[in-house]
């Protein structure tokens, strides 16, 4: 903790971040979910406070149906949201209510998250947490369980889908290091269960050199986003199929801002008919 404290710091200081914006410090790594006031070309960014929402809660926010209004009338520990995501997590998470899916978030944080998500899928979901924070633990039995281990452990991960009995939904709130998403997926996705949703999010920190990462850079997470699609296509070049854990199983990949989903299913070989008379 007191590292993580250090760490925190030193962000506050690089993007002029006061206390008071600390609330999205994913406690899984030293992220803050900000962008940089000034970038190492010495160019200025619009930095976190352009996209600071100072106007309250919405009119009628928290009386919208799903997801939306569960987050606005929200008032237990913090869970700290983008806007856009919210329509995104329904779209993609709704056909799951009532079917007791088995939810892993990856990034514990301050524990709403885990009760929004307990409130939307209901009391008889398997809902778990993972995260590095042992502080973490005192969240463990709320409104999930919460195990504390690393998101880039493969035997950690295994052992906690196994408690799980098997998962049908991860999202990747971690660290969002593109190293830490990469080996999440190379261990979580093979366990998914076909028909299941596999979400990163918060991927513009894949763009910044604070994660490793940086625009059009090979150590993005992005580039594996290319290279998931050039391997859903492979039926159609000579350079075949290149990430191991997706190959074969990758039934779609929908982008949008900051998210990316990945849909699980069994892939067949393309076929293509002509069917009516000839003129």
């Amino acid at each position: 903790m007191d590292l993580l404290k250090k760490i925190s710091r030193k962000l506050m200081n690089r993007y002029q971040l006061g206390a008071e914006n600390v609330t999205g410090v994913d406690s899984t790594s030293d992220n803050v979910l900000c962008v940089p006031v000034t970038s190492d070309s010495g160019q200025v960014g619009a930095g976190i406070e352009s996209f600071a929402n100072y106007d309250g809660i919405p009119a009628g926010a928290k009386d919208r149906p799903g997801l939306e209004g569960l987050f606005w009338s929200h008032d237990g520990t913090i869970v700290h949201k983008w806007h856009h995501y919210l329509p995104i997590y329904e779209r993609y998470f709704s056909s799951f209510r009532g079917r007791k899916p088995r939810f892993l978030e990856i990034g514990v944080s301050k524990g709403g998250s885990l009760s929004l998500w307990r409130k939307y899928f209901g009391p008889d979901a398997i809902i778990f947490g993972i995260d590095i924070d042992p502080a973490c633990d005192a969240f463990n039995g709320l409104s999930g369980q919460v195990r504390i281990g690393s998101q880039d452990d493969p035997e950690f991960l295994v052992n906690v889908v196994k408690e799980m009995g098997g998962v049908d939904i991860v999202l990747d709130d971690g660290s969002h290091y593109s190293k830490h998403i990469r080996a999440s997926i190379n261990t979580l996705f093979p366990l998914l269960e076909e028909g299941g949703v596999y979400m990163v999010e918060d991927l513009h920190a894949t763009y910044w050199d604070s994660h490793e990462g940086g625009y059009q850079q090979s150590t993005s997470f992005i580039g594996d986003i290319r290279q998931m699609y050039d391997d859903m296509h492979h039926w159609y070049h000579n350079e075949g199929q290149r990430i191991k854990a997706t190959t074969d199983t990758l039934a779609s990949l929908h982008l949008y801002d900051s998210i990316a989903v990945l849909e699980k299913g069994r892939v067949l070989r393309p076929r293509h008919s002509q069917i009516g008379t000839a003129e």
